[in-house]
């Protein structure tokens, strides 16, 4: 099987950029030839606005590339992860035209909502979900811009109207059942839905699984959406709270005032994964959906239990009281409550940790990744196939 993969990376690298990198290995290790063709955002830096616009709805060089990327490689099937900005749709056209399935992973909500996370000042917000997403200009949902967001709106709006999400895709990948159901209700054709989560491979070390694990943990990156100030106020409310904080970004300042916190700033996935195999729980007070959270499914591998807002992916991901604990979103009370629970009943957190180190084997290991890819490409070419007997 040939598997062109196609990507938009980000300025800020993150974890859908791991992703795309992880799936390319586990491929290539399984004999699966790949080719990568990918654009990335620091080139937007040398473009005028206007060109950045047009690229958006529709990118005549980036389909002249996949074009002739495709006739060179002859891939079976294309699997595509970000097209945003600067790919855009176009590259299903030229796909098209060349007779060639493709897959894509739905990593976010944007092709339905400006701002990519259905989020809206500091609360969840479904306004766009199923409509024209027009209030994504008006509230300048896109890097607070109406400007900026006039553009991806009109590429969400062009592409409804010519039926490309619903038509020139052969299937989709959905992270969970959750967000597959939303993006059914946005519109897209369950049918073309199938499901497919990340995966990681890490080692469970037994020693640390015999011993006590201490204090809370968390992952990410220190921003409004991941709940940051409602767990710095359940730390101020359960005053016996002892929670490292592994990451960088705006919030710092905010959690720098509360004694009970410890920024230890960004650290590579070695330390990240020490922390993980001493801690006694993973925090994960996240205000938004959350599509599928790396952080979880390395902590499951870890033998950490999650405790987490009861919120979109986290509350079907985390089994409550099973591999961790669910709480309200935003309620720091609550929070506090888990928090308090968790300290004072240790070995109950180990058992949920080791519940939680199985939930990973059985689902969220590269070689269960595998057969999930190679099944959903086989489907996509099968589907396509069909499609192209019936036109006939």
């Amino acid at each position: 099987m040939r598997v062109l993969v196609i990507h938009n990376y980000y300025q800020q690298s993150g974890g859908e950029d791991a992703v795309v990198a992880e799936e390319i290995a586990l491929l290539e290790r399984n004999d699966i030839a790949v080719e990568l063709y990918a654009k990335h955002n620091d080139s937007i830096e040398t473009m005028s606005r206007a060109q950045v616009a047009l690229d958006t709805l529709w990118s005549i060089k980036s389909a002249d590339e996949v074009s002739a990327v495709i006739k060179r490689f002859k891939p079976d099937v294309i699997h595509t992860h970000n097209t945003f900005p600067l790919i855009s749709p176009s590259l299903y056209y030229a796909a098209a035209r060349l007779n060639v399935p493709v897959v894509q992973t739905l990593h976010n909500f944007r092709l339905f909502c400006a701002q990519a996370m259905f989020m809206r000042e500091g609360k969840v917000c479904e306004d766009c979900l199923g409509k024209l997403p027009w209030r994504g200009v008006l509230h300048g949902c896109y890097r607070g811009s109406r400007i900026q967001s006039a553009a991806v709106v009109s590429m969400q709006g062009l592409h409804r109207m010519l039926g490309t999400y619903q038509n020139k895709v052969t299937r989709y990948i959905a992270l969970n059942q959750f967000c597959s159901d939303k993006f059914i209700e946005a519109g897209l054709p369950m049918a073309r839905m199938a499901i497919k989560p990340n995966f990681i491979d890490l080692p469970l070390l037994e020693n640390k699984d015999t011993q006590l694990r201490q204090g809370g943990l968390f992952v990410g990156r220190l921003s409004k959406e991941k709940g940051l100030a409602t767990l710095a106020e359940a730390a101020s409310i359960y005053t016996q709270a002892n929670i490292d904080i592994v990451g960088v970004g705006p919030e710092e300042q905010m959690l720098s005032n509360n004694p009970n916190v410890h920024l230890i700033g960004w650290q590579v996935p070695a330390e990240i994964y020490a922390h993980m195999r001493s801690a006694a729980y993973l925090v994960m007070p996240s205000i938004w959906y959350e599509n599928f959270p790396r952080t979880l499914v390395e902590a499951f591998a870890c033998g950490l239990p999650v405790i987490a807002s009861r919120l979109g992916a986290m509350a079907e991901l985390i089994n409550d009281g099973i591999t961790g604990l669910l709480f309200e979103p935003g309620n720091a009370k609550d929070l506090a409550e888990k928090l308090q629970w968790a300290d004072s009943h240790p070995e109950e957190m180990l058992n949920m940790g080791r519940q939680a180190r199985r939930e990973y084997e059985a689902k969220y290991t590269s070689a269960i990744n595998f057969k999930q890819l190679m099944d959903i490409y086989k489907d996509a070419m099968n589907a396509h196939r069909e499609m192209q007997n019936h036109d006939r």
